[in-house]
């Protein structure tokens, strides 16, 4: 989308792009609450978070806010894993992969 087009509507992004910036987000309630218990409870007590939904639910763009948030604290590592389709095996060599733990 051309910048006279963003500009005619009041835009300064294109507001369907995948690089839309973090800053540029609406953030509801439901979600601002759910990276609040990913920071305080999950962080703390340890574990897995999984979003799911419809296509085109928002999906990405909550994991994008959760990896921004979660990024900015110290001796944390993210990682995601998309391969739904994986057997148990699979999933937890990918785990292993991902965090550079030797598993067998």
């Amino acid at each position: 989308m051309n910048s006279r087009l963003l500009a005619l509507y009041g835009l300064k992004w294109h507001p369907f792009s995948s690089e839309l910036p973090i800053e540029a987000l609406y953030v509801p309630p439901r979600v601002e609450q759910f990276l609040w218990r990913i920071e305080q409870a999950q962080i703390r007590e340890g574990g897995f978070a999984m979003v799911h939904g419809e296509p085109g639910s928002g999906k990405s763009v909550v994991l994008r806010l959760l990896a921004e948030r979660l990024a900015q604290l110290p001796d944390l590592t993210v990682g995601a894993i998309d391969h739904p389709q994986s057997n148990l095996a699979d999933f937890y060599r990918e785990l292993g992969e991902l965090f550079a733990v030797p598993l067998r």
